[in-house]
């Protein structure tokens, strides 16, 4: 699927080579990641939480302009230096040329901060840079104005603190923290403002990968429910057929389970049971063979058992709709039969 949206975003003018070359390069189970939110949040905290965690590559604006040594960073530092805002085009070329570094390709990225609207979002996704997972962190404005006051900054670890929620234990830490050039009150209410305004069109492109999480509550809280959610792998949009079998002892409710399965999702349901009675009521030529161990109560041959669900799970309807299967098989004798006739549940 990854590999599809690249050749679709690329439209190379060799797609074989291009398909070759993306399968040397890119680990698709590499995590990459947004955090977003707006300021006071915990984005710092929660990026650089999952990057030890993932060991990933942490990305942000300053990580960009401080800490790399790229093409575009003295043309981004020049306007920083002149107090000019950094363009949304030289931002989104900076990270493309960070993100297509080696390291990011094979251990993936955590992409902090950006975007911060619908513009940078698009261009993002211009330049083939799509997240498999976008975490928005929310608080109430009141705690992030409060948040805010108290921030502190660990120059040597680049991690935040808080002098009310979060006060390092160890006295040199103490001692080395500073307090980041941060806004006032009111720039700080102007800065909401402008993050809610802007924040509808983020999630209208990113809504299908995006969860929202509650940063106000205890730091660890709001960590695993990052953690949970960027582990999970989103549901394809391939066409998929269930092939979907029960097994249990009697008693235990395949049937019934199989039925609510059937009403729910449409699939045919087949009870081997069942399948063998239609058989010989139908006075098929499997049904004629099958009739005598019936009336005689002996189990039915597993090679005539395979031969009727074979039949009956390669029609059209089977097909089509999926399947749910109980009462066969019984034994690993039967279930190795299944598979060499190639009946494998999914």
């Amino acid at each position: 699927q990854n590999m599809l949206e690249e050749l679709l975003i690329h439209k190379p003018d060799d797609p074989i080579q291009y398909m070759i070359n993306h399968l040397k390069q890119n680990n698709d189970d590499a995590p990459r990641i947004c955090v977003l939110g707006p300021s006071a949040s915990g984005k710092t905290t929660v990026a650089m939480w999952l990057c030890k965690h993932l060991d990933a590559i942490r990305v942000s604006r300053e990580t960009l302009l401080f800490k790399e040594i790229l093409a575009l960073t003295k043309e981004a530092k020049a306007y920083k230096e002149k107090k000019q805002k950094i363009p949304n085009a030289l931002w989104a070329n900076l990270i493309q040329e960070r993100l297509s570094n080696v390291d990011c390709i094979k251990q993936g990225w955590i992409l902090e901060g950006f975007p911060e609207n619908q513009e940078q979002a698009w261009m993002l996704q211009s330049f083939g840079i799509i997240p498999r997972h976008v975490v928005v962190l929310y608080a109430p404005d009141t705690v992030l104005i409060e948040r805010n006051s108290g921030k502190r900054l660990d120059p040597f670890t680049e991690e935040v603190y808080h002098t009310t929620f979060d006060w390092p234990s160890d006295p040199l830490v103490q001692r080395r923290l500073v307090k980041p050039e941060d806004l006032s009150e009111q720039e700080m209410s102007k800065k909401l403002l402008e993050y809610h305004r802007n924040f509808p069109g983020v999630f209208q492109i990113y809504q299908k990968v995006l969860k929202s999480i509650n940063a106000d509550q205890p730091s660890m809280d709001v960590l695993s429910q990052v953690l949970t959610y960027v582990q999970t792998r989103h549901r394809s949009a391939a066409p998929f057929t269930p092939r979907i079998l029960f097994c249990g002892p009697p008693g235990s409710g395949k049937s019934l389970q199989a039925a609510l399965i059937t009403q729910k999702y449409g699939v045919v349901n087949i009870c081997c049971g069942q399948l063998l009675k239609e058989a010989v009521a139908g006075k098929t030529k499997l049904g004629e063979l099958v009739k005598p161990y019936i009336d005689n109560g002996y189990p039915v041959p597993d090679n005539l058992v395979m031969k009727i669900l074979a039949e009956r799970l390669n029609t059209l309807d089977c097909m089509t709709n999926g399947w749910v299967l109980y009462g066969f098989p019984r034994d690993i004798e039967q279930g190795e039969q299944l598979q060499k006739s190639h009946i494998i549940p999914n």
